[in-house]
């Protein structure tokens, strides 16, 4: 079983914000989910994989003509890096991605007869996967409580005050201990959201933002 990381203490005042966060981000997104498109736990594999260090739009305008030429594990693992590059070459690092979902495809069908395992340590086995994918994927496909801490969801734990950590797995342990296990995948999609459309990290919109009252860091830009 995959060890969580440790963590130092939590910023003073986490305890007291962390209820206020959630209060916030209900009521800005109650229905937040993932904006990544897919309709089977391989297709939102391929799609999380393809997002590191790209946007869910880019991935998104791709995916259509991926999933038509590869709809499973089985047909992807059938084909080369060389026959997904031209698919998915709008996505930054198109050609390791390419690599990668040929391997992962490969090793689907060879350890869990093509179907993405409901199991953390084995996605995190795949190629072009990590805690990260894990959790996106087991917590939109099979329901996994999970925080998954990308860019936005790390940079928001920091600038609101409920972790001093740059680790993502850290930041991740600190949010566990703050809000209740059965909220972890909404917070994950609200802090996303909220990093996107307010909390913008060149320009937050304080003036528009629910946080306002308690952000430590309310008027602040980097």
């Amino acid at each position: 079983m995959t060890r969580k990381p440790q963590t130092a203490r939590l910023p003073a005042g986490a305890r007291t914000r962390a209820p206020q966060v959630l209060s916030a981000l209900e009521v800005l997104y109650p229905d937040a989910r993932t904006e990544l498109e897919f309709r089977t736990p391989f297709e939102l594999l391929v799609a999380t994989v393809l997002s590191a260090q790209a946007t869910d739009v880019s991935v998104n305008a791709a995916t259509p003509a991926l999933f038509a030429a590869y709809p499973d594990a089985h047909a992807m693992s059938r084909a080369e890096p060389e026959d997904i590059e031209p698919l998915i070459r709008r996505i930054g690092l198109y050609r390791a991605k390419a690599r990668n979902l040929a391997a992962l495809a490969r090793l689907l069908v060879e350890r869990h007869d093509g179907e993405v395992p409901n199991d953390f340590d084995a996605v995190v086995a795949l190629p072009g996967a990590g805690r990260k994918t894990a959790n996106v994927v087991l917590s939109n496909a099979y329901g996994y409580p999970a925080i998954a801490v990308d860019t936005h969801v790390g940079r928001l734990a920091r600038r609101i005050g409920l972790s001093t950590q740059t680790n993502p797995d850290k930041v991740e342990v600190d949010l566990q201990r703050l809000f209740p296990r059965e909220r972890w995948v909404f917070l994950h999609h609200g802090l996303i959201l909220h990093g996107r459309r307010v909390c913008i990290a060149r320009r937050p919109l304080c003036e528009n933002c629910l946080m306002a009252s308690f952000c430590p860091k309310v008027g602040v830009t980097l």
